[in-house]
């Protein structure tokens, strides 16, 4: 392999062995351990394998959170959330995220752990911002202007306390992570119609219009 075409292929195999590193993790943790056992699993050669995560633990992770991404793009393409209003789309899919975790608990915590490393901190940030803007998305955001940080920034909050809730959770159908969930959108819910309304009429000054252009440069 060389030049474009072999980081491709490597990106594809990273893909393909996200899910399948995750589940020998709940045993072998983020290791290569982990790594070999699931290169094998899917017919794959270990040493080419390797070749596909040089950073070691975090690779791995981040190769199962993009499996999620993927999995919760897939999952809603057929429109199901076009009916729903706002707080339940996003309930929706931060809950689908969760359930990615179901039996992998173990696994998650380790990773949680790791990503919650000081030298780990920045990539963590950027994966998690990545996660949810991805759900923002496919709830059918268009903000432009500063909540369009804003919006990412508290749902990626979101979704990181729950999940910790959630890998820690042995309450029947994980009635605990839900009801937590519900607790930590409806705060931001009503956050958002009280600024609402008090933001009512009002200017929302340069901040916004600065944001914007940071993200839409005019030509």
């Amino acid at each position: 392999m060389a030049g474009a075409a072999a980081d491709q292929s490597l990106a594809g195999l990273r893909r393909a062995l996200g899910p399948a590193i995750a589940r020998a993790a709940v045993f072998d943790g983020w290791s290569d351990a982990a790594l070999v056992a699931a290169a094998e699993g899917e017919g794959v050669d270990p040493a080419v394998a390797r070749l596909a995560f040089p950073g070691g633990a975090m690779d791995m992770i981040a190769a199962f959170i993009e499996s999620v991404d993927q999995a919760m793009a897939t999952r809603f393409a057929d429109g199901s959330l076009d009916s729903m209003k706002i707080r339940e789309r996003i309930r929706q899919l931060v809950w689908f995220r969760l359930e990615q975790s179901r039996g992998m608990e173990e696994a998650i915590s380790r990773a949680l752990a790791i990503q919650a490393m000081p030298q780990n901190a920045a990539r963590t940030l950027k994966l998690g911002w990545q996660s949810a803007d991805a759900m923002w998305r496919l709830a059918g955001d268009v903000a432009t202007d500063y909540n369009y940080y804003t919006k990412r920034a508290i749902l990626a909050g979101i979704y990181a306390a729950s999940l910790a809730v959630y890998v820690n959770d042995d309450s029947p159908g994980k009635a605990d992570a839900a009801a937590f969930l519900d607790r930590r959108i409806d705060g931001v819910m009503k956050f958002e119609k009280a600024k609402a309304k008090l933001f009512s009429g009002r200017e929302h000054f340069d901040l916004a219009r600065f944001l914007g252009r940071l993200r839409y440069p005019q030509a």
